[in-house]
């Protein structure tokens, strides 16, 4: 069974569940230790607050969260260790803004006050609630993931809870998803054992299984070693 490697948030259980449903053993790392892949077959990194912007060389925009440096650190470190290594990675929300940021990527800090004619991309209650399309890019791990539950071949229906997105995508990275206001909704790196990183919460969804697949498809992966 491949353990998967979770970093550390405050919504931790629908992670867990979502990892044990597709056949991998979910195990919580530690920040109070330096960042480390022994012991992991994949690692999966979760949502949170803001990355510092000091990490992509911005300024802070009026609406970026404080950051929290200890976390910024740990998962930047860790994703960086993952990348160099080739491990199966999933990110999601603020895991694809630190995989990005790792890479070289940068950020669009504040979605309402950077993207015109934004969608609403801050909905949190329910957590599962849809909150608008993406359409994902035929021929990419993510579609390939994905085709059970894609409609027209390309769209899916998503939730989501974000104010930052991904403004310059990492060298290396490809973009697999945009909503219809242009707003870069998942990317990954071809050529990888596995590495999708998505801006919505698949997590949530553990209970009627409709991104399963694609927590099946990282600890398929994650068991080829």
């Amino acid at each position: 069974m491949a353990v998967i490697g979770i970093t550390p948030c405050n919504r931790l259980n629908d992670y867990l569940e979502s990892v044990r449903r597709a056949g991998g053993e979910p195990r919580v790392l530690s920040m109070d230790v330096p960042p480390t892949l022994d012991g992991l077959d994949g690692v999966l990194f979760t949502g949170g607050g803001d990355i510092d912007p000091v990490h992509y060389r911005d300024t802070r925009h009026a609406n970026t969260n404080e950051p929290d440096a200890a976390r910024d650190a740990f998962e930047l470190a860790l994703a960086k260790l993952a990348l160099a290594e080739n491990m199966p990675l999933l990110a999601v929300c603020r895991g694809l803004q630190v995989i990005n940021v790792a890479a070289g990527g940068t950020l669009i800090q504040d979605i309402p006050g950077q993207v015109n004619q934004a969608l609403g991309h801050q909905i949190d209650s329910p957590s599962f609630a849809i909150a608008h399309e993406v359409w994902v890019s035929p021929g990419t791990a993510l579609a390939r993931a994905m085709q059970e539950e894609l409609t027209d071949d390309e769209v899916l229906q998503v939730n989501s809870r974000h104010h930052q997105a991904v403004d310059k995508t990492a060298d290396g990275f490809t973009i697999s998803a945009t909503a219809p206001d242009g707003v870069i909704e998942a990317i990954e790196r071809p050529g990888a054992r596995f590495c999708v990183a998505v801006q919505w919460h698949p997590e949530n969804f553990w209970r009627t299984g409709e991104f399963r697949s694609l927590f099946e498809e990282f600890v398929k992966a994650a068991e080829s070693q």
